[in-house]
Protein backbone atom coordinates (compact mmCIF):
# COMPACT_ATOMS: atom_id res chain seq x y z
CA UNK A 1 0.00 0.00 0.00
CA UNK A 2 1.78 3.84 -0.74
CA UNK A 3 1.76 6.14 1.81
CA UNK A 4 -1.08 8.63 1.48
CA UNK A 5 1.21 11.09 0.04
CA UNK A 6 1.88 9.39 -3.29
CA UNK A 7 -1.64 7.62 -2.82
CA UNK A 8 -3.14 11.32 -2.78
CA UNK A 9 -1.38 12.43 -6.07
CA UNK A 10 -1.91 8.86 -7.69
CA UNK A 11 2.12 9.00 -8.18
CA UNK A 12 3.12 5.72 -10.37
CA UNK A 13 6.59 5.09 -10.89
CA UNK A 14 7.27 3.55 -14.94
CA UNK A 15 9.83 2.27 -17.39
CA UNK A 16 13.60 1.31 -16.56
CA UNK A 17 12.99 1.20 -13.13
CA UNK A 18 16.90 0.38 -12.75
CA UNK A 19 18.00 3.30 -14.63
CA UNK A 20 20.22 6.05 -13.59
CA UNK A 21 18.66 8.80 -14.63
CA UNK A 22 15.01 9.66 -13.66
CA UNK A 23 12.53 11.83 -15.18
CA UNK A 24 9.64 13.38 -13.37
CA UNK A 25 6.12 14.73 -15.25
CA UNK A 26 4.32 17.47 -13.71
CA UNK A 27 0.82 18.59 -15.42
CA UNK A 28 -0.54 22.11 -16.00
CA UNK A 29 -3.80 23.50 -15.82
CA UNK A 30 -7.16 21.35 -16.52
CA UNK A 31 -5.32 17.68 -17.33
CA UNK A 32 -3.86 14.83 -15.62
CA UNK A 33 -1.03 13.03 -15.60
CA UNK A 34 -2.83 10.84 -18.31
CA UNK A 35 -1.72 14.20 -20.79
CA UNK A 36 2.17 12.80 -20.70
CA UNK A 37 1.39 9.20 -22.48
CA UNK A 38 2.71 9.87 -25.29
CA UNK A 39 5.90 11.83 -24.36
CA UNK A 40 6.33 9.43 -21.78
CA UNK A 41 6.28 6.51 -23.54
CA UNK A 42 9.31 7.63 -25.80
CA UNK A 43 11.64 7.50 -22.95
CA UNK A 44 10.07 4.20 -20.87
CA UNK A 45 12.83 2.41 -22.38
CA UNK A 46 15.70 4.40 -21.36
CA UNK A 47 14.68 6.11 -17.82
CA UNK A 48 12.78 5.89 -14.59
CA UNK A 49 9.62 7.83 -15.16
CA UNK A 50 7.55 9.39 -12.39
CA UNK A 51 4.16 10.70 -12.85
CA UNK A 52 1.38 12.81 -10.56
CA UNK A 53 -1.45 14.28 -10.37
CA UNK A 54 -1.45 17.65 -8.88
CA UNK A 55 -3.83 18.19 -6.02
CA UNK A 56 -7.39 18.55 -6.93
CA UNK A 57 -6.61 17.07 -10.56
CA UNK A 58 -6.89 13.54 -12.03
CA UNK A 59 -8.94 10.53 -9.90
CA UNK A 60 -8.01 12.21 -6.47
CA UNK A 61 -10.23 13.85 -4.07
CA UNK A 62 -10.49 17.62 -4.57
CA UNK A 63 -9.15 20.01 -2.36
CA UNK A 64 -11.52 20.43 0.63
CA UNK A 65 -10.67 22.09 3.23
CA UNK A 66 -7.30 22.40 2.14
CA UNK A 67 -8.23 25.09 -0.75
CA UNK A 68 -7.04 28.35 1.33
CA UNK A 69 -3.55 26.75 0.81
CA UNK A 70 -3.36 26.17 -3.07
CA UNK A 71 -4.07 29.83 -3.81
CA UNK A 72 -0.17 29.76 -4.54
CA UNK A 73 2.09 28.00 -7.02
CA UNK A 74 4.23 27.07 -4.19
CA UNK A 75 2.11 25.35 -2.57
CA UNK A 76 2.04 22.93 -5.52
CA UNK A 77 5.92 22.74 -5.29
CA UNK A 78 6.22 22.47 -1.93
CA UNK A 79 4.15 18.89 -2.62
CA UNK A 80 6.31 18.31 -5.65
CA UNK A 81 9.30 18.49 -3.16
CA UNK A 82 7.60 16.05 -0.44
CA UNK A 83 6.58 13.76 -3.16
CA UNK A 84 10.73 13.90 -4.30
CA UNK A 85 11.41 13.06 -0.63
CA UNK A 86 9.46 10.23 -0.52
CA UNK A 87 10.74 8.73 -3.45
CA UNK A 88 14.16 9.39 -2.45
CA UNK A 89 14.89 11.03 -5.63
CA UNK A 90 18.06 12.83 -5.86
CA UNK A 91 18.94 14.62 -9.11
CA UNK A 92 16.08 14.21 -11.38
CA UNK A 93 15.10 15.83 -14.43
CA UNK A 94 11.68 18.06 -13.62
CA UNK A 95 9.93 18.40 -16.83
CA UNK A 96 6.61 20.55 -16.65
CA UNK A 97 3.85 22.22 -18.32
CA UNK A 98 2.76 25.42 -18.02
CA UNK A 99 1.61 25.60 -14.55
CA UNK A 100 3.27 22.70 -13.96
CA UNK A 101 6.67 24.31 -15.12
CA UNK A 102 6.44 27.18 -12.75
CA UNK A 103 5.70 24.34 -10.00
CA UNK A 104 8.94 22.11 -11.40
CA UNK A 105 11.12 25.42 -11.05
CA UNK A 106 9.44 26.31 -7.61
CA UNK A 107 10.83 23.20 -6.18
CA UNK A 108 14.18 23.50 -7.99
CA UNK A 109 14.66 26.12 -5.74
CA UNK A 110 13.57 24.98 -2.56
CA UNK A 111 15.39 21.46 -3.05
CA UNK A 112 17.98 21.98 -5.08
CA UNK A 113 19.22 18.30 -4.38
CA UNK A 114 16.31 17.52 -6.17
CA UNK A 115 16.92 18.62 -9.35
CA UNK A 116 19.61 17.85 -11.90
CA UNK A 117 18.08 19.63 -15.20
CA UNK A 118 14.57 21.43 -16.04
CA UNK A 119 12.36 21.23 -19.01
CA UNK A 120 9.94 23.72 -18.91
CA UNK A 121 7.02 23.83 -21.85
CA UNK A 122 4.84 26.86 -22.69
CA UNK A 123 6.27 28.32 -19.16
CA UNK A 124 5.58 32.08 -18.12
CA UNK A 125 6.18 33.50 -14.56
CA UNK A 126 3.89 36.18 -14.98
CA UNK A 127 0.36 36.07 -16.94
CA UNK A 128 -0.23 39.36 -16.61
CA UNK A 129 0.87 42.17 -18.21
CA UNK A 130 2.86 44.82 -16.13
CA UNK A 131 5.44 48.03 -17.45
CA UNK A 132 7.55 46.89 -19.74
CA UNK A 133 6.77 43.09 -19.75
CA UNK A 134 3.79 41.52 -21.90
CA UNK A 135 2.56 38.49 -20.00
CA UNK A 136 -0.51 38.43 -22.53
CA UNK A 137 -3.76 38.86 -20.36
CA UNK A 138 -4.94 42.10 -18.53
CA UNK A 139 -6.64 42.32 -15.63
CA UNK A 140 -9.95 42.85 -17.54
CA UNK A 141 -9.50 39.63 -19.18
CA UNK A 142 -8.58 37.89 -15.90
CA UNK A 143 -12.12 39.28 -14.42
CA UNK A 144 -13.86 38.30 -17.42
CA UNK A 145 -12.44 34.60 -16.87
CA UNK A 146 -13.30 34.18 -13.56
CA UNK A 147 -16.23 35.65 -14.28
CA UNK A 148 -17.32 32.39 -16.84
CA UNK A 149 -15.85 30.28 -14.44
CA UNK A 150 -18.29 31.28 -11.79
CA UNK A 151 -21.71 31.93 -14.37
CA UNK A 152 -21.32 28.54 -15.91
CA UNK A 153 -18.39 26.25 -15.68
CA UNK A 154 -19.63 23.88 -18.17
CA UNK A 155 -19.87 26.58 -20.95
CA UNK A 156 -16.72 27.87 -19.74
CA UNK A 157 -14.45 24.52 -19.96
CA UNK A 158 -16.10 24.18 -23.68
CA UNK A 159 -15.27 28.09 -24.64
CA UNK A 160 -11.62 28.02 -23.04
CA UNK A 161 -10.33 24.32 -24.12
CA UNK A 162 -10.51 24.76 -27.98
CA UNK A 163 -8.33 28.35 -27.43
CA UNK A 164 -6.05 26.37 -25.31
CA UNK A 165 -5.73 23.68 -27.85
CA UNK A 166 -5.70 24.90 -30.88
CA UNK A 167 -5.25 22.73 -33.96
CA UNK A 168 -9.06 23.30 -34.99
CA UNK A 169 -8.70 20.45 -37.79
CA UNK A 170 -8.20 18.03 -34.49
CA UNK A 171 -11.36 19.02 -32.77
CA UNK A 172 -11.05 15.98 -30.39
CA UNK A 173 -8.37 17.39 -29.29
CA UNK A 174 -10.21 19.88 -27.58
CA UNK A 175 -13.19 17.84 -26.69
CA UNK A 176 -10.77 15.83 -24.45
CA UNK A 177 -9.40 18.73 -23.25
CA UNK A 178 -12.79 20.15 -22.33
CA UNK A 179 -13.56 16.84 -20.64
CA UNK A 180 -10.51 16.83 -18.41
CA UNK A 181 -11.69 20.38 -17.60
CA UNK A 182 -14.63 19.65 -16.58
CA UNK A 183 -14.17 16.66 -14.26
CA UNK A 184 -12.38 19.17 -11.77
CA UNK A 185 -14.58 20.63 -9.44
CA UNK A 186 -15.57 23.98 -10.24
CA UNK A 187 -14.18 25.33 -6.72
CA UNK A 188 -10.89 23.64 -7.20
CA UNK A 189 -10.51 24.80 -10.61
CA UNK A 190 -11.13 28.71 -9.37
CA UNK A 191 -8.82 28.00 -6.96
CA UNK A 192 -6.01 26.86 -8.76
CA UNK A 193 -6.67 29.57 -11.99
CA UNK A 194 -6.27 32.36 -9.16
CA UNK A 195 -2.97 30.80 -7.84
CA UNK A 196 -1.96 30.46 -11.64
CA UNK A 197 -2.99 33.87 -12.83
CA UNK A 198 -2.71 35.94 -10.16
CA UNK A 199 1.66 34.74 -9.47
CA UNK A 200 4.18 36.37 -9.83
CA UNK A 201 7.63 34.48 -10.29
CA UNK A 202 9.99 37.18 -12.18
CA UNK A 203 12.48 37.61 -9.59
CA UNK A 204 12.77 33.40 -8.67
CA UNK A 205 13.94 33.18 -12.39
CA UNK A 206 17.42 34.80 -11.40
CA UNK A 207 17.92 32.16 -8.79
CA UNK A 208 17.41 29.10 -10.82
CA UNK A 209 21.22 27.11 -10.95
CA UNK A 210 20.23 24.10 -13.27
CA UNK A 211 20.44 23.38 -16.97
CA UNK A 212 16.62 24.98 -18.11
CA UNK A 213 15.19 23.84 -21.67
CA UNK A 214 12.34 26.33 -22.28
CA UNK A 215 10.03 24.83 -25.08
CA UNK A 216 7.66 27.39 -26.83
CA UNK A 217 4.88 26.13 -29.66
CA UNK A 218 5.42 28.93 -32.44
CA UNK A 219 1.74 29.55 -31.67
CA UNK A 220 0.27 29.61 -28.14
CA UNK A 221 -3.07 31.35 -26.78
CA UNK A 222 -2.16 31.64 -23.52
CA UNK A 223 2.09 32.44 -23.63
CA UNK A 224 3.28 34.83 -26.10
CA UNK A 225 6.54 34.52 -27.75
CA UNK A 226 8.24 37.21 -25.84
CA UNK A 227 7.56 35.57 -22.49
CA UNK A 228 9.47 32.31 -23.40
CA UNK A 229 12.52 35.44 -24.65
CA UNK A 230 12.23 36.94 -21.13
CA UNK A 231 13.02 33.91 -19.09
CA UNK A 232 15.69 32.66 -21.64
CA UNK A 233 17.20 36.18 -20.40
CA UNK A 234 16.83 35.50 -16.80
CA UNK A 235 17.55 32.01 -15.97
CA UNK A 236 21.16 31.45 -16.21
CA UNK A 237 21.89 28.51 -17.32
CA UNK A 238 18.81 28.42 -20.26
CA UNK A 239 18.13 27.55 -24.02
CA UNK A 240 15.13 27.51 -25.71
CA UNK A 241 13.72 25.24 -28.07
CA UNK A 242 11.08 27.16 -30.45
CA UNK A 243 8.64 24.22 -32.11
CA UNK A 244 6.82 23.65 -34.86
CA UNK A 245 3.25 23.35 -33.02
CA UNK A 246 0.51 25.42 -32.77
CA UNK A 247 -1.50 25.63 -29.21
CA UNK A 248 -0.91 25.91 -25.59
CA UNK A 249 -0.23 22.10 -25.00
CA UNK A 250 2.08 20.95 -27.58
CA UNK A 251 2.95 17.95 -25.85
CA UNK A 252 -0.60 16.54 -26.29
CA UNK A 253 -0.75 17.85 -30.08
CA UNK A 254 2.56 17.60 -31.54
CA UNK A 255 4.10 15.06 -28.97
CA UNK A 256 7.22 14.15 -31.06
CA UNK A 257 8.37 17.39 -31.59
CA UNK A 258 8.39 17.61 -27.63
CA UNK A 259 10.28 14.76 -27.35
CA UNK A 260 13.11 15.47 -29.99
CA UNK A 261 13.65 18.75 -28.00
CA UNK A 262 14.16 16.78 -24.72
CA UNK A 263 15.58 14.12 -26.53
CA UNK A 264 18.35 16.41 -27.44
CA UNK A 265 18.65 18.22 -24.12
CA UNK A 266 19.12 14.73 -22.37
CA UNK A 267 21.51 13.52 -25.27
CA UNK A 268 19.56 10.09 -25.69
CA UNK A 269 17.81 8.36 -28.29
CA UNK A 270 14.22 7.95 -27.50
CA UNK A 271 11.51 6.18 -29.21
CA UNK A 272 9.19 7.15 -31.36
CA UNK A 273 5.99 8.20 -29.94
CA UNK A 274 2.68 6.89 -31.37
CA UNK A 275 0.51 8.59 -34.13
Amino acid sequence: MPPPLLERHQVRIIGRLDAPDTLVFVHGFGTSQQAWQAVAQAFESSHRLVLLNNAGCGAGAGLGAQRHRYLNLRAYAEDLVAIGAALDLQGATLIGHSAGAMICALAALRQPALVRRLVLIGASPRYLDAPGYVGGFSDADLNALYRAVTLNYEQWAEAFAPVMMGNPDRPALALRLADSIKSIPPEDALTTLCAIFQSDHRADLAQLRQPTLLIQAHEDAAVPLSVAEYMLDKIPHARLALIEAAGHLPHVSAPQQVVEAIADFLAVQPLATSP
